[in-house]
């Protein structure tokens, strides 16, 4: 017997968030409840404004359209599906089928800012390798190279990663990196979409010896019907993010396709609540088990909603409480 629901939720912000210059002070989203035989699951389909092609009520009447098929047994093609849609659903469907292992990767990369003496303790106490996050772009390309020098200077052991959003022009990037003497650039892992081209992007890896990471030109590379991860050269890692990407085996196909041309992998959060942020810390213990996720969002959040996070000390709000959009009878299949 098989039945579905679909919630309609919405969570307070952080004020400080800024997506595409454009503040985000609240949440919203869908969460599909599947039951099957007495097992119940969840996911999660949150499009990310400014970044899904998708909209909040396309993703809507396409998941309900979906969850109508699968509770009167037909099979759902989640390759045509709209990304958000796909993660969703193939999360909620694992669950039923207790294929998404228990355990889950919840250790964040800290972003630094400031002074690099008061991220010395959180470092501290990091599991194995110290790594961390500086966002750049955001100011003078001269500067951001100054306090990234400062960083990897002050914690010889630190590994950084860089997240650019195509802020620069390759004449900037270079100006970013000449502020970084050539020894500490390996500890850079790597920089996420440093220019505003993927071409000149690669230039500047070429030209100064740190890596890049395609996060954007990742998400439009794979809308091409015969796209191959070995067609992404220059780069050294793939920044996924499910939600903007697919299903779970979408990515899975990503992953072993980055495997074999020795591309690093790092599964990142499209600003999903606690629902969606704990699959994916799994599905990255599951899939990439050696590498430290980009799941470092929840505290970007006012509240959590039904599954709490580990450790997150914020107000968990109940999924009974937020607006029941649809569900569809109880149907024997």
């Amino acid at each position: 017997m098989r039945k579905a629901k679909l919630y309609r939720y919405s969570l307070p912000m952080d004020s400080g968030v800024i997506l595409r210059e454009q503040k985000l002070s609240q949440r919203d989203g869908w969460i599909i409840e599947l039951t099957e035989n007495g097992n119940k699951a969840l996911g999660e389909i949150s499009p990310l404004p400014g970044f899904s092609t998708e909209t909040l009520e396309q993703a809507g009447i396409e998941a309900q359209s979906q969850l109508e098929q699968w509770v009167h047994g037909q099979s759902i093609d989640l390759d045509t599906c709209s990304p958000s849609v796909a993660f969703g659903i193939s999360a909620a469907l694992m669950e039923l089928t207790h294929s998404l292992p228990q355990e889950g990767n919840y250790r964040a990369a800290p972003l630094c800012s400031g002074d690099p003496d008061e991220l010395i303790p959180i470092l501290n106490n990091m599991q194995g390798k110290k790594v961390a996050k500086v966002k750049v772009g955001l100011y003078e390309a001269i500067r951001d190279g100054m306090l990234v020098s400062l960083f990897l200077e002050s914690i010889p052991d630190l590994t950084l990663r860089l997240d650019a959003n195509r802020a620069w022009t390759l004449d900037k990037a270079k100006q970013f990196a000449k502020y970084i003497s050539p020894s500490l650039r390996q500890r850079i892992a790597f920089i996420e979409e440093p220019c505003q081209s993927p071409g000149d992007s690669v230039s500047f890896a070429i030209d100064t010896g740190i890596a890049i990471a395609w996060d954007e030109t990742l998400q439009a590379a794979i809308k091409e019907p015969d796209f191959a991860v070995k067609e992404l050269t220059g780069v050294k890692a793939l920044i996924i993010k499910p939600t903007l990407v697919g299903s779970f085996e979408k990515c899975i196909r990503l992953i072993e396709e980055a495997k074999s041309q020795a591309i690093q992998v790092i599964i990142s959060s499209s600003l999903e609540t606690s629902i969606g942020l704990g699959q994916l810390a799994r599905f990255a213990k599951w899939q990439v088990p050696d590498e430290t996720p980009g799941l470092d969002t929840m505290q970007l959040f006012g509240a959590q909603l039904e599954t709490p996070w580990p450790g997150c000390l914020l107000p968990v709000e109940r999924l009974s409480h937020q607006t029941l959009y649809w569900q569809a009878p109880a149907t024997d299949v």
